[in-house]
């Protein structure tokens, strides 16, 4: 896609939604024993994509995740990053798209999403502004309209942040932030945590209940 009409795409996204492995982190995932003994999971992320997602809420995008595991490091992250919205162990993100763009009274077209693997092929289909890092599988890429030089947990969700921030013409306004320490703040709710796992167990309770 020329670079005119990528801008163009971008210009118009009001929210940022990604996978977490291999978009946020480079896919790799670590286990250290905890002290009950048990293992524990841990992953790593970039400060560069961090700073991308801050300005991209600092100026009105909001962001958010929906990703397979269940990871209480996503979730602090996302938390660290004053992301809007956080579902977790969801391989299918079909649903989880579609309450957010509901809840946000956004069209498709106003949401750019980053992902890696086929499970995110769908959503890419639909946003306005599909992105892949440079580790993407190859069907993934041929479904974005962008695809970064960086690897997933290297920059390339920043690289995102900042396509988005100069087709908005905000990089002359970050800029001057940079220089005074001074960063809007836009008002937006707390961070809407949807974990599968408890989603189940609340319908199961419900079915049981309705015997």
């Amino acid at each position: 896609m020329n670079k005119k009409d990528l801008a163009a795409r971008a210009r118009g996204i009001k929210i940022v939604l990604m996978d977490v492995d291999g978009v946020l982190t480079d896919g790799k995932m670590y286990y250290i024993p905890g002290r009950d003994g048990r293992m524990v999971e841990f992953k790593a992320f970039h400060a560069l994509d961090g700073i991308g997602l801050r300005l991209l809420n600092n100026f009105g995008v909001r962001t958010g995740v929906i990703t397979g595991r269940e990871s209480p490091g996503t979730e602090e992250r996302a938390a660290q990053l004053g992301m809007t919205y956080a579902y977790l162990g969801f391989l299918s993100k079909l649903v989880p798209m579609e309450e957010i763009l509901a809840a946000e009274g956004l069209a498709p077209r106003q949401l750019a999403y980053i992902g890696d693997d086929w499970t995110d092929i769908p959503l890419l289909r639909r946003a306005g502004l599909a992105c892949a890092p440079a580790n993407a599988l190859p069907e993934v890429k041929a479904a974005s309209h962008f695809t970064a030089r960086k690897e997933g947990g290297l920059g390339a969700v920043r690289e995102v942040c900042d396509l988005i921030l100069s087709a908005q013409g905000k990089m002359g306004e970050v800029m001057r932030c940079v220089e005074t320490a001074h960063w809007p703040s836009p008002a937006k709710p707390p961070m809407k945590i949807v974990r599968y796992s408890e989603m189940k167990k609340k319908s199961a309770r419900k079915a049981g209940k309705s015997r």
